[in-house]
């Protein structure tokens, strides 16, 4: 990607908002950029926080297993989102693992770089803090809903979560846009692969979703919604 579209992408980034367009160029210049193929992981949960990027293209998936080896989904990155600056600037390992769901391309600092800008540029630490807060609210909704909702509204909530992330009207309704698989959706949704299949099922007899292709599709969003909003 060239210098000049680079810097048009930047622009519209949350992390790099109110910084001057001509240092924005001298940010870009301290960058690099790296594509990642589909299922290949860019960093490791525990590895050192060395890197901070910027999705550029594709989508990235960040889990995290617990101390029993389970996996849990936190995220699944689109372009503009940054991430890895936390754990860089509080000089801590990385605390999730990060991996590629589909090919993809991101714009990344090394640690000493990022570092300089926001010496340089307190406004790149204030813009950090409100993405993390937004991170915050976001599990403080899904710690939310994994304590007092029933099952098939959280899994409802996923679908809408990831469709309104990255998803595609189609003719035929949202596609999630993802190839997703049970598991997936139910590490998301805090519940068994069983529940999960066995709801799929009912939803798709009912046509609020379509599971026979490789990606998803939300064939009546109204009704999925109202059953997320137990209406």
């Amino acid at each position: 990607m060239k210098h000049d579209k680079i810097h048009q992408y930047l622009n519209k980034v949350d992390l790099f908002k109110e910084i001057p367009p001509e240092d924005l160029d001298l940010i870009i210049n301290d960058s690099y950029t790296r594509e990642y193929q589909h299922d290949e992981t860019l960093f490791y949960q525990g590895d050192s926080a060395d890197n901070f990027f910027v999705v550029i293209a594709g989508r990235i998936k960040l889990s995290q297993l617990d101390e029993e080896g389970n996996q849990t989904i936190f995220h699944y990155l689109i372009p503009k989102e940054a991430f890895g600056i936390i754990a860089v600037l509080r000089n801590i390992p990385y605390p999730v693992t990060a991996e590629a769901m589909e090919n993809c391309k991101v714009i990344g600092w090394d640690a000493p770089k990022i570092e300089k800008w926001i010496r340089r540029y307190p406004q790149i630490a204030i813009n950090s803090i409100r993405i993390l807060a937004g991170f915050i609210l976001d599990f403080q909704d899904r710690i939310r809903e994994l304590s007092t909702e029933r099952v098939e509204r959280r899994i409802a909530r996923v679908l809408l979560r990831l469709a309104s992330h990255g998803g595609q009207k189609t003719a035929q309704g949202i596609s999630i846009g993802l190839k997703l698989t049970r598991q997936d959706i139910a590490e998301m949704a805090g519940t068994t692969l069983y529940t999960v299949s066995r709801t799929l099922s009912k939803w798709e007899d009912l046509k609020l979703v379509d599971c026979k292709s490789k990606i998803m599709i939300i064939l009546n969003p109204h009704e999925l919604t109202n059953i997320a909003e137990n209406i």
